[in-house]
Order: C-alpha cells, then sequence, then structure tokens
C-alpha cells in the first residue's frame, strides 16, 4: 500500500494546480513519476499525458459551467495543438529519455520566470473576446505548443493561457477556462503518439488521475478564495525548484 499511499498523496498537488491556474499538473506529474514512483522516463511522460488530460476535463467542466470556456476559440487552437502533440509524441522514440527531461527542465524554467512577471499584458477588456479571432496566429501558435506536449509531456497550460488571451483576446478568467479544454485534447493526441511505442502502468496511471481528479476540485474551489498574485509566485518558486531538481538529477547521471 505504501506505493498506492504515496501516489495519491502526490497526485492531488497536480489537481489542485490545474485547478487553480489552469496548467502546471505535468510539471509536477513527471517528476513524481520518475523520482518518486520510479517509473521509466518516457513511460512516465506518457502516463503524464493522461492523468492530466484526463484532469483537465473535469476541471474544465466546472470552468464550463461557470461560462469560462470561449468554444469556438479553444477547439481550434486544439485542433492544431492535437496535431503538433500527436507528431511530437511520435518523434519522440527517436529522441533519447535524457535529453526530454533536460528540454522538460528547460520548460520550466521559461514557466517560472513567465509566472513570476505574471501576465498583465494579457489582461483584455471584457469585450475584447468578441473581437475576430485571428485564426493563422492560433493555428501555428497550437502547433508549436502541441510539440512541446508531445514531445515532452507538458499540457502547456502556461504557454496556452497566454496565446489565448494575447492571440485569441480573451480575458484572463476565459483563457484560464479555454487552456483546459487545450490542454485535454493535446493531452490524449500527444498519449496516443507515445502509446505507438510506450508501455503504461494504467493501474498506477487510473489511481494518480482520481487523486488528481479530486484535487482539481479543490483547487477550484480555493481559487476564490486566495489571491491570484500569492498563488502565482508562490507556484513560479516551486517550479523554478524543481527544475533545478530535475536538471541536478541529470547531471548527477551523467556525471555518474
Amino acid at each position: 500500500m505504501g506505493p498506492i499511499l504515496l501516489a495519491i498523496v502526490l497526485s492531488l498537488p497536480i489537481g489542485i494546480s490545474l485547478g487553480l491556474l489552469g496548467g502546471g499538473g505535468s510539471i509536477l506529474t513527471v517528476p513524481v513519476l520518475i523520482y518518486a514512483l520510479g517509473v521509466e522516463e518516457k513511460s512516465a511522460i506518457a502516463a503524464s499525458l493522461l492523468v492530466v488530460g484526463t484532469t483537465s476535463i473535469f476541471a474544465a467542466i466546472t470552468h464550463a459551467r461557470a461560462g469560462n470556456v470561449v468554444w469556438r476559440t479553444a477547439l481550434v487552437f486544439a485542433g492544431a495543438g492535437m496535431v503538433g502533440a500527436y507528431l511530437g509524441g511520435l518523434v519522440a522514440q527517436f529522441i533519447p529519455a535524457s535529453i526530454l527531461l533536460v528540454l522538460f527542465a528547460l520548460i520550466m524554467f521559461g514557466t517560472a520566470f513567465a509566472m513570476w512577471r505574471g501576465r498583465a499584458s494579457s489582461t483584455s477588456a471584457p469585450n475584447s473576446a468578441k473581437r475576430e479571432l485571428p485564426l493563422t496566429k492560433i493555428v501555428v501558435e497550437g502547433l508549436v505548443v502541441g510539440v512541446v506536449t508531445g514531445l515532452v509531456g507538458a499540457g502547456g497550460g502556461f504557454l496556452v493561457v497566454p496565446a489565448l488571451a494575447l492571440l485569441g483576446g480573451l480575458p484572463m478568467h476565459q483563457a484560464v477556462g479555454s487552456s483546459l479544454v487545450v490542454i485535454a485534447l493535446k493531452s490524449f493526441a500527444g498519449f496516443a503518439g507515445y502509446a505507438a511505442h510506450t508501455t503504461v502502468d494504467y493501474t498506477l496511471t487510473a489511481i494518480m488521475t482520481a487523486a488528481a481528479v479530486a484535487g482539481s476540485f479543490v483547487g477550484g474551489a480555493v481559487a476564490k478564495r486566495v489571491p491570484q498574485e500569492l498563488l502565482r509566485k508562490g507556484f513560479a518558486i516551486f517550479v523554478f525548484v524543481m527544475a533545478v531538481f530535475l536538471i541536478g538529477k541529470q547531471l548527477q547521471a551523467f556525471l555518474a
């Protein structure tokens, strides 16, 4: 029961992160699977995509009920992202796991920097959501974020939210809600690419998913009570520490 309890306890923050901020699930899931639960690197990335994708669906339902999902924008972005994610998942079989993890850590550093700075530039006026959708930019951005998703198992929430706010002209609360739809669809596409060449422990993945879904409801409830500035900067520090840990582990393995 030890590993199962550990998986449940460590999966709760994954869902809480998605419920609070509309992203960050994979940043937690991949290191948990590899370093806490001993899962092989590429299997961990594949399982991460399944955990985050399923959890995002439940989190998106909560946001959709509140009217925070702009379906046209989310589905266009997700469509392009799914193509990129599937291709990234297929290409990942030709890239050493150590390189994928270093790339993942670099994305974490970028995420931490973006989170610390905040998203002031993405705060739009209420009527901005009605602006004409720049389809070409959304498709290109979706493809790029999708490839990253497929390669390293990152749902891309902290890449998707600014893209939806800046390119799609969505207010922040709608960008977060729509991001969860995009993350869910892209994650499943990336998993399909990985499933072609990677085995997954579905029992462990199901346990983690159930705990993460529970955490997403907690995150959604707490988000209304905790200042977003405090959450954002606290999460930025945590992601930075996790990135340093991941790089340190790779350097240790290299020197060994």
